[in-house]
């Protein structure tokens, strides 16, 4: 699961805790005894999905190469996997005999509870004998990636439609300088700021306060400046988020690629203020080039 680790700890940590919270809040304390006995006899039913498969891996000699587990100790395995599967098999089906004894509606059970546990039943049988027939263990050479292909020589276009992400900070100049750098004269480039104040939260293109006023002036001084120079520069100004308008921009745009600064904001900072380029990263169709501050 490809998350942040705190995240993937609060996730699961929440997963074990919600419940219990919920029992004690309208059952009482009383009842915790009986849900950690269930959560075990939950543990138990489970306990045959883990085994199987992990039986199968160590058993694979292409996988596990000298490390595969021995033929005695593959059979000792499979016989206690099997004393486990049993006694699970035995107490679901004395646990469902009860509640059909002692239920007013038996088709809740036949229509909910069976099958599910038909379907786990043939889940259990699919993961235990697939592997048997499946020739892929056999014919897997490992390794965590595809196997190695050489470096073959591709034709990359020239950047025509550049856009180029400021905030008009110090970073500017690198930024666009290094937009400057990836084009030429022929290149159309497009200038964006995106104003982030609250009107321009709520109002969108319709605000016209004094910061909107402020950052198309201060935009229309670089593309002026860009200009002159010979480059052809379009302006425009995004409202409100910077990791919706940005990409949003940069798609109707088509641009062949995109620049942003970073500004090396770290932990608490990145708390803060947000990290744009992150977000932004995933949401756009063109490469992003990011440009760090030079000290």
């Amino acid at each position: 699961i490809r998350l942040a680790p705190w995240i993937r700890r609060l996730i699961t940590r929440l997963i074990a805790i919600i419940p219990a919270l919920i029992v004690i809040h309208y059952f009482g304390e009383s009842y915790t005894g009986k849900l950690l006995i269930f959560s075990q006899v939950i543990l138990s039913l489970q306990l045959g999905f883990a085994i199987i498969p992990l039986i199968h891996f160590v058993s694979d000699k292409v996988k596990m190469k000298e490390f595969a587990i021995p033929n005695y100790v593959k059979f000792t395995a499979w016989i206690f996997a099997s004393i486990i599967v049993g006694l699970n098999a035995r107490l679901v089906y004395a646990q469902v005999i009860e509640w059909i004894d002692k239920t007013d509606n038996p088709l809740l059970i036949l229509f909910v509870v069976l099958p599910l546990i038909i379907g786990a039943a043939i889940l259990l049988l699919y993961i235990t004998f697939r592997p048997l027939f499946s020739k892929e263990s056999k014919t897997s050479k490992g390794g965590l990636h595809r196997a190695f292909q050489p470096i073959e020589p591709m034709e990359i276009k020239a950047y025509r439609r550049i856009a180029i992400a400021i905030d008009f900070s110090e970073l500017d100049q690198q930024t666009i300088s290094n937009g400057l750098a990836q084009g030429s004269l022929k290149a159309d480039y497009l200038l964006i700021h995106i104003v982030e104040s609250a009107g321009a939260l709520v109002m969108k293109n319709e605000i016209r306060d004094y910061e909107f006023h402020s950052d198309k002036k201060y935009l229309d001084n670089y593309a002026e400046e860009l200009t002159l120079r010979g480059y052809k520069v379009e302006t425009k100004i995004g409202y409100g988020n910077p990791k919706k308008e940005i990409p949003q921009i940069v798609n109707n745009y088509q641009a062949d690629l995109l620049i942003m600064g970073a500004h090396g904001h770290t932990w608490f900072k990145d708390f803060l203020f947000g990290t744009t380029v992150g977000k932004v990263r995933h949401r756009v169709n063109a490469p992003l080039l990011i440009v760090r501050k030079i000290e």
